[in-house]
């Protein structure tokens, strides 16, 4: 290409269409530029990241750091994963759904992200549809899309507490559907699809002949006696058309370590394998055997977490909803709080007259020094997310100047 060209070939046209059609992830974006506001030394209380608090267990790490010292994790191990992981993937899926699967059925991907593409990637033609539960983890459209599907926006808002009907995905059902989308509980919203329910929608599916990719990546987050049972033990039928998706991060606080795994019939899997062996090879041989040892270790470390988030679950909830014009629906699992705040668009608050909830989230960022994901990121406008995987005190003062700011609108 001569100079001429080069200098007079616009930006847009040096990146494929594909890839240039892809927004940022507007969660880790959001935690970015909070990151970045407190290393300025400014005092910014961020809600962003869904991640836990707590450090990675000691029992994990241990293994993790003999790990390295042994030459055999210096080399490539299977593009589908280590045999121990997957036996223990195995045995953790019967042990904690009632799912029993075997090895074949298994692929180790490098965190759940890369579960969610390969899966879409695998499953995919060219506008294939995929029925999208609405609000959806950011990630997920911009997934289908990649892989050359539709995603198919299905909305329940706070009055319906998050969750879609049957009704409604039958409506949103058309010759080109091929998968749905399923997670409970759900980020960004905390929702949890009682089992009743569950089992009608994994029937509809059934019926219907489509897909089911089932994001299970915070089935140990749970509160206030709320089941998440997983779609293929409810419906048996439907193992041979879905694929279960999960993996260590938010369950043993290990979100760095890059694990994640997805479930699915023999062929399937092979097929994501395959993929994978050309994208990324293996996941790093010590995070491999480091979820090794947190899926055959104990629960105890798990279950101090679960309480202390039940503990701030509550605390925020209780805060959000002390504010006029905010409805924030008590989240039965995960670790956000999703409020609506479309009784709060439109009015003043010092001097601005917020229309959306990005323009929301700006000023609560600009004015107070906090940082919340506006509900753009997952859907609909009129909603905020929370994450309260940080510490009590962080979320006492940050909610608080939340009170304070929107206590001033009129």
């Amino acid at each position: 290409m001569d100079r001429v060209s080069e200098q007079t070939q616009t930006p847009a046209s040096r990146i494929s269409r594909r890839i240039g059609s892809i927004a940022e992830s507007a969660t880790l974006a959001v935690d970015a530029r909070a990151k970045a506001l407190k290393a300025e030394g400014r005092p910014v209380i961020g809600f962003g990241a869904g991640e836990p608090d707590f450090p990675t267990p000691d029992y994990i790490v241990d293994v993790a750091a003999a790990a390295t010292h042994d030459p055999v994790n210096h080399r490539y191990s299977p593009a589908g994963g280590l045999p121990a992981l997957k036996a223990a993937i195995v045995a953790k899926t019967r042990r904690d759904s009632g799912y029993a699967v075997e090895p074949a059925q298994v692929l180790v991907t490098n965190g759940g992200k890369q579960a969610v593409y390969n899966t879409f990637a695998t499953l995919l033609d060219p506008g294939d549809e995929v029925i999208l539960p609405t609000p959806y983890w950011t990630t997920y459209p911009e997934a289908i899309r990649l892989a050359g599907g539709v995603p198919v926006e299905v909305f329940a808002g706070a009055d319906a507490a998050y969750l879609v009907s049957v009704d409604q995905l039958e409506a949103a059902r058309t010759e080109k559907t091929k998968v749905l989308l399923f997670c409970s509980p759900s980020n960004p919203t905390g929702a949890v699809y009682p089992p009743e329910q569950v089992e009608a929608i994994g029937r509809w599916a059934l019926e219907h002949g489509i897909w089911v990719v089932t994001d299970e990546i915070y089935e140990h987050l749970l509160y206030d006696g709320a089941q998440a049972p997983s779609m293929p033990v409810v419906v048996p039928e439907l193992a041979d058309t879905c694929v279960v998706l999960n993996g260590v991060a938010k369950t043993y606080a290990m979100t760095g370590w890059r694990v994640g795994w997805m479930i699915g019939p023999k062929d399937v899997i092979k097929a994501a394998t395959n993929l994978q062996s050309h994208a990324t090879s293996n996941v790093a041989n010590v995070s491999q055997r480091a979820a090794v040892a947190a899926l055959e270790g104990p629960l105890d470390a798990v279950d101090q977490m679960r309480a202390a988030f039940d503990r701030r679950r509550k605390l925020i909830v209780e805060m959000l909803n002390g504010i006029e014009g905010v409805h924030c629906p008590v989240p039965q699992g995960a670790f956000y709080a999703y409020p609506s705040v479309e009784g709060v668009l439109g009015k003043e608050i010092r001097g601005q007259r917020p229309r959306t909830s990005a323009e929301l989230a700006a000023l609560i960022l600009d004015e107070v020094e906090v940082a919340v994901v506006p509900g753009e990121a997952f859907g609909p406008s009129g909603y905020l997310r929370l994450s309260y995987a940080l510490g009590d005190e962080d979320i006492q003062e940050g909610v608080g100047r939340i009170q304070k700011l929107l206590g001033e609108a009129r």
